[in-house]
């Protein structure tokens, strides 16, 4: 499978942003998808997921209640709606996707070798 994030850009604290993150070559039915972010010397981090089976989803404590994770199938695109932007979410965020069930476990999320296929990063950035 392929996959490609975009949206990002530049938006000030308080905004919103959403992320599509279009899939080619295989149903995203197949996978659990997550999305990493990463800034510049530091470890890419989890920020959300939602998982093959029954599509169950998760959010960082960070992210809770202000960002969303959601399939839509039609589309075969996973998305991240992002509100209530802070500076402390610039990041360079990526889509990911394995094909393991489920994309948390004991309420910790999956790190980022589980992840086979990867899209390139798209860059968000959050200032006044």
């Amino acid at each position: 499978v392929q996959l490609q994030a975009s949206g990002g850009g530049l938006v000030h604290p308080g905004g919103s942003l959403r992320l599509p993150c279009p899939a080619s070559g295989r149903t995203l039915d197949e996978y659990s998808i997550a999305w990493f972010r990463q800034t510049p010397g530091k470890e890419r981090k989890g920020v959300s997921c939602i998982s093959r089976r029954r599509g169950a989803t998760y959010y960082t404590d960070s992210v809770k209640d202000r960002f969303t994770v959601s399939k839509d199938n039609a589309e075969n695109t996973v998305f991240l709606q992002m509100n209530s932007l802070k500076p402390d979410d610039t990041a360079v965020y990526f889509c990911a996707a394995f094909s393991g069930p489920v994309c948390y476990v004991n309420n910790s999320m999956l790190g980022s070798d589980y992840y086979e296929y990867w899209g390139q990063g798209t860059l968000v950035t959050v200032s006044s």
